[in-house]
């Protein structure tokens, strides 16, 4: 892991009060002053997560989402969220015109490890755009596969920190705040490392931990919805630092709040409860 330590010099606490903010609404705003998010992902088996990472955008401010996936994914999407235009796609070819038309790129919910994914995943690192890449993406970009483009967030969890530093697991739990760093360094990101205490590294040093959280959230799904948070975020004009930092604030608190009702929380639970601390944090309308 590269050296880090003598380059900290503070980690400041998530608080109310203290987040960074999007500004209000004005009376005549319309959906095109708030970017144009596309979600790539799902494959066979996995299209619940690039949903989850799209209802979380849609309900988290964007102004236009798009969801490219398999084909046969595009039913449940359709019925579940006929808001988003969703698109669905066999091969990296078909992707080229949406690309040209979106904003932001979330990159990674259940893409999977296939051929399929990794065709998608090379088409959007050439892309410029500001990009969130989680889950496989994170995965394949361990693995040699892609290059990791400019202006990007990455959302790895332990293991994934781990693959992509070329340590384990343990060694990145027993040192989160100098992993982070490194990541943040080695790839020039803004990088959340999650988990309890989660983390938001830049390249230029600055360093934010999140304290909320509930155990009820130890499910599957949610880091779904935190990476079409953030992309939602900077869809709407914030910096990727300010849009991880406020966006794992959200999604934690959102956790606390859900997780008063104890086991059994799921991920989707947390969209509606986003959607309020948003507005209580930063309000549409002044």
């Amino acid at each position: 892991m590269p050296q880090t330590k003598d380059e900290i010099t503070d980690v400041q606490p998530l608080l109310p009060g203290h987040l960074p903010q999007l500004p209000a609404r004005s009376p005549d705003a319309h959906k095109g002053q708030f970017g144009h998010l596309l979600v790539i992902g799902g494959d066979h088996g996995f299209g619940g997560a690039a949903l989850l990472s799209t209802e979380s955008a849609l309900r988290s401010g964007a102004g236009m989402v798009s969801l490219a996936t398999r084909p046969a994914h595009v039913p449940a999407a359709l019925a579940r969220l006929p808001e988003v235009m969703t698109l669905g796609v066999s091969s990296a070819n078909q992707l080229m015109g949406l690309l040209e038309k979106t904003s932001v790129i979330v990159m990674g919910p259940g893409l999977g490890e296939s051929a399929w994914g990794r065709s998608l995943l090379s088409v959007a690192a050439n892309a410029k755009r500001p990009q969130v890449w989680d889950a496989d993406a994170l995965n394949l970009l361990a693995a040699g596969h892609v290059d990791l483009p400019a202006n990007c967030v990455i959302t790895p969890h332990p293991g994934e920190a781990a693959r992509l530093l070329g340590i384990t697991t343990a060694e990145v739990q027993a040192d989160r705040l100098n992993a982070a760093l490194a990541l943040s360094l080695t790839l020039n990101a803004v990088v959340i490392l999650k988990g309890a205490g989660s983390l938001i590294a830049s390249p230029d040093g600055d360093v934010a931990r999140c304290d909320q959280g509930h155990p009820a959230m130890a499910a599957p799904g949610l880091g779904d919805v935190l990476a079409g948070l953030v992309g939602a975020l900077l869809a709407q004009g914030m910096p990727a630092y300010d849009a991880s930092c406020l966006a794992v604030w959200l999604h934690a608190t959102a956790g606390d709040r859900q997780g008063t009702f104890g086991r059994g929380l799921a991920a989707s639970d947390l969209i509606p409860a986003i959607r309020q601390l948003l507005e209580e944090q930063s309000p549409c309308l002044t």
